[in-house]
């Protein structure tokens, strides 16, 4: 007679709970960052970037909400080197944690202030924090790009060509859009831009730590005696 059980790999487990932290990262970045965006007095959505919420009084709320978003993103790192721990998978997975760190640096280092915010700044001046800012604010965003042509590589060597496409198209839309935007910063373009460069960061980063996550075991253990 054979009977049926199972047991957990904690390991496995283990894994699949870092990757879910990239699924969760951005949602939770973006609507405590919108919600402060439409709370803070002179703040303006299609003039202000996101990052100038780390200045003034309440800015200590979008730096913790940054440096949370950055440990997600590196527990995603983390998972994804459990997972796939050569090759391109093992690049993706350090790509992804160098993100975090960089979220995490960015929390650290404030950007200059511009026109109208905080309320009563005039902008115009340069800081060595604004300019480490801006440093660390491009090797994130590099460094998921990176990551997205290492996923869209290992995609498409498991067989996953729409998986692929959609990486490969989502790290163009990051670059892309980052550069351009920082470029155009000061116009309404230039915001929307840097919007777009977030959301397709945040759309790769879920949808990479969700393939991974099903590719990975799963945790339970179906054992016969």
């Amino acid at each position: 007679m054979t009977d049926s059980s199972s047991a957990l790999d904690r390991s496995a487990a283990v894994t699949r709970s870092l990757l879910g932290w990239g699924v969760v990262a951005g949602p939770f970045y973006i609507v405590v960052g919108l919600v402060l965006a439409l709370t803070r007095p002179g703040f303006d959505l299609g003039r202000h970037a996101l990052s100038l919420l780390t200045l003034g009084d309440l800015g200590w709320l979008q730096r913790g909400n940054l440096a949370l978003t950055g440990l997600m993103a590196l527990a995603a790192g983390v998972g994804m080197l459990r997972a796939i721990r050569n090759g391109r998978g093992l690049a993706m997975g350090v790509l992804v944690a160098v993100d975090g760190v960089a979220l995490l640096l960015s929390a650290a280092v404030v950007p200059d202030p511009v026109a109208g915010f905080p309320p009563g700044a005039h902008g115009g001046v340069v800081t060595g924090s604004g300019i480490l800012h801006l440093v660390f604010g491009a090797l994130g965003f590099l460094a998921i790009t990176a990551a997205s042509v290492a996923h869209g590589a290992w995609s498409r060597g498991i067989g996953d060509l729409r998986a692929a496409t959609v990486s490969f198209a989502l790290g163009a839309i990051v670059i892309l859009g980052f550069f351009a935007g920082a470029a155009l910063a000061t116009s309404p373009v230039g915001i929307a831009l840097l919007w777009l460069a977030v959301l397709a960061q945040f759309a790769w980063l879920a949808l990479a730590s969700a393939q991974v996550y099903r590719w990975s075991p799963h945790p339970v253990l179906a054992l016969r005696t």
